[in-house]
């Protein structure tokens, strides 16, 4: 089984220049906690992320406006994704590693294809390989302690 067997295809996502107003109505409609940032619309090159957890952090907290650009606000440092033909054990690996809940796949050439949540591993994967399931779950919500 490859990345592309497990992903939610075909994405909405939002490109930098949206608002954080629209992304967030967005994640609402959808009930997501995390859409894709793409270049633009056609070539759909992913450029990074944007999280609930971004939209409070980086803009709520920091008391900006909702009508500030995804672009001031998205995760677009060390954004991890997989491709499609990778392993599930790749996948599962990066997801432990670096504690990730979700991870965009791409092509060759960078642009989105799909996107692999928790539990996306939990209904496709677990009733075959439960027990990786449960270690990547128990390692991605694994404490982190934040610098201060």
């Amino acid at each position: 089984m490859r990345a592309r067997n497990l992903m939610t295809s075909h994405p909405t996502h939002v490109t930098p220049g949206d608002s954080i107003g629209a992304a967030a109505a967005l994640m609402r409609k959808l009930d997501v906690g995390i859409i894709p940032v793409v270049d633009d619309r056609e070539s759909l090159r992913l450029v990074g992320v944007l999280t609930d957890r971004d939209i409070v952090v980086r803009c709520v907290a920091r008391h900006n406006a909702h009508d500030c650009s995804v672009r001031d606000h998205m995760t677009s440092q060390s954004v991890h994704a997989v491709y499609g033909d990778e392993s599930v054990d790749a996948v599962l690996a990066l997801m432990e590693r670096e504690q990730v809940r979700r991870l965009p796949v791409v092509d060759d050439e960078g642009r989105l294809l799909g996107i692999i949540a928790q539990a996306d591993l939990a209904t496709k994967l677990g009733p075959r390989r439960r027990l990786d399931v449960e270690r990547m779950l128990e390692s991605v919500s694994a404490p982190v302690h934040a610098v201060r």
